[in-house]
């Protein structure tokens, strides 16, 4: 390897390969410090490093290279950009239900709830109150207890009063806003990229610090076009996957 060295991964099956791999690379490059090298090791050693064949590595660089964060130089090896800086984040819009299944299927702990100014970066959502309603859950595989992603919601007022702490141990917030609530739904805006580990995710999650996760961001909107909540979660970059439903008419 060269001096550049970057973090290794378990590998998940389930999810494309390369995917996994341009995901770690990225965070790798994208979290290095300022002295690092620029200079990738090649092809060969980065495969030997992820535990996959050649021709997955190169399916991987060549994400990279398509999102401006490496340059490759026949001959002369592959490089970071020195500009290299997170691109904009991949947006998807889908179904009310795809969200709520991407949500469910996992074991739930409320950590701590109760009502905080409205947080100066969302602001623009919450235009017409100062205060929100706060929910912080710890969600894990219901087999293996094996913590899965954090999550953090930004609820209107009016409407957590009405919302039951258990239900929120049972369902994902969207399923109690609509079924329990009584709420109509008009659209979620979904955020989804690439990030490392703060240290209360990696202790929450049971990760390394500055490991590869994923961050989401979900909007949800009444048919008014106010929004309703605001949730962040943090996933582990291993046992994410994503699942939308799109209207195609």
């Amino acid at each position: 390897m060269t001096a550049f060295a970057p973090d290794s991964i378990v590998l998940n099956r389930k999810l494309p390969l390369w995917y996994q791999v341009s995901q770690s690379l990225r965070a790798s490059i994208l979290g290095r410090t300022p002295d690092a090298p620029l200079r990738l090791p090649t092809e060969e050693q980065l495969a030997g490093h992820y535990g996959v064949s050649v021709l997955t590595m190169r399916q991987a660089l060549k994400e990279l290279e398509d999102e401006g964060l490496i340059s490759r130089h026949r001959r002369r090896g592959t490089f970071i950009e020195p500009s290299a800086q997170r691109g904009s984040p991949v947006r998807l819009l889908g179904s009310v239900d795809a969200i709520v299944a991407q949500q469910s299927g996992m074991s739930t702990r409320l950590l701590e709830h109760g009502t905080a100014p409205v947080p100066a970066e969302l602001a623009e959502y919450f235009p017409d109150t100062a205060e929100v309603a706060t929910y912080h859950r710890l969600r894990g595989d219901e087999i293996s207890g094996e913590p899965t992603n954090h999550a953090r919601n930004f609820i209107r007022p009016e409407l957590a009063a009405r919302i039951d702490v258990d239900d929120l141990v049972r369902w994902p917030m969207t399923k109690v806003l609509r079924d329990v609530v009584g709420v109509r739904i008009g659209r979620i805006t979904d955020t989804v990229e690439a990030t490392l580990a703060d240290p209360e995710t990696a202790r929450l999650l049971q990760v390394p610090l500055l490991s590869p996760i994923l961050h989401y961001t979900g909007i949800t909107y009444d048919e008014e076009g106010r929004t309703l909540d605001v949730v962040r979660i943090h996933y582990r970059g291993d046992r994410f996957s994503f699942t939308v439903t799109l209207d195609a008419t």
